[in-house]
């Protein structure tokens, strides 16, 4: 089957939507933000220029490192264990059982994501709160164990919690379709020749889903860099100084929460374009571990 190409008009008459909403939602804040972080705007929303000032402060902030640090611990450990890991298991477990189980379990693990934030980071306050009779600590006391306060002694296992069950299901719904897309030819052919379902995995499914892998690990990553809601809500960076506090909760900690009404724009923004660097370096990396180019590459043969 020849392939049909856009050219001209055409082309732009369908990239001409796409590519104004990413003008006006993301480049334009992000030059924005860009030239506030040449500036110490406030509450004034002044643009008093002041060069690399921020830049400099940002260097001499003798907390950014442990901030930095605990930003790339976030979001290694959650994308590995649940975001694209435990997404990754789910979505070829329940596409190798019963159907109609695993549309269930996999509906079952929506449920955090349609959960409003607020609700869900008090469920798992409540479940993790020091009595006794708390979930957490029940199942502690089963072992023997005495009651511990989660959000004191063990607060980034909680925040990675809080967070991977939400981002599981984005996901699972993607590697779940990608699954079912798989032309059952290929399936067949490797049981015909004897492939075991770990093989047929291993050497035909996986390597047939490597592009919705890299997307959703290649978003997952972007959407943790900047993502602060629920740390605010169950840990608001603490306990003690910058515990959990990752680099987006710092920035939005400096702009729009500091004590006695004093903010700051320009640092935070500076420390957002960092940020906005950090995450094209990753996609970059992605990219090239994934090999991009062989990925998108068009098949050398035509079927007429």
């Amino acid at each position: 089957m020849k392939m049909f190409r856009l050219t001209g008009k055409y082309l732009w008459l369908f990239l001409g939507p796409t590519l104004t909403i990413i003008t006006i939602f993301f480049i334009i804040p992000v030059f924005l933000t860009l030239l506030i972080s040449f500036t110490d705007m406030d509450y004034a929303f002044e643009w008093n220029w002041i060069g690399l000032e921020n830049y400099i402060r940002m260097l001499e902030d003798q907390w950014l490192p442990k901030i930095l640090n605990n930003t790339f611990f976030y979001v290694f450990v959650t994308l590995t264990c649940f975001n694209v890991g435990m997404a990754l298991v789910i979505s070829i477990l329940t596409t190798h059982i019963n159907e109609y189980v695993g549309s269930a379990f996999r509906a079952i693990w929506l449920l955090p994501r349609i959960t409003p934030s607020t609700v869900y980071a008090l469920l798992w306050l409540w479940a993790s709160r020091e009595d006794a009779m708390s979930l957490f600590n029940w199942i502690l006391g089963f072992f023997g164990m005495p009651p511990i306060n989660w959000r004191l002694h063990q607060p980034w296992l909680l925040v990675i919690l809080v967070n991977g069950f939400v981002g599981v299901s984005f996901g699972m719904i993607i590697f779940t379709a990608a699954l079912k897309s798989i032309p059952n030819d290929f399936l067949w052919a490797a049981q015909v020749d004897g492939a075991s379902t770990f093989q047929v995995i291993r050497h035909v499914e996986l390597p047939l889903i490597k592009w919705p892998i890299l997307f959703v690990l290649a978003y997952q990553t972007l959407s943790l860099l900047t993502s602060y809601e629920y740390i605010l809500l169950v840990t608001d960076g603490g306990p003690g100084f910058f515990t959990t506090e990752v680099w987006a909760l710092r920035s939005y900690h400096l702009a729009f929460a500091q004590y006695g009404g004093r903010v700051y724009f320009g640092y935070g923004a500076a420390l957002s374009t960092i940020l906005v660097v950090i995450g094209l370096i990753m996609s970059i990396l992605y990219l090239k571990l994934f090999r991009f180019r062989e990925l998108i590459i068009e098949p050398k043969i035509e079927v007429q």
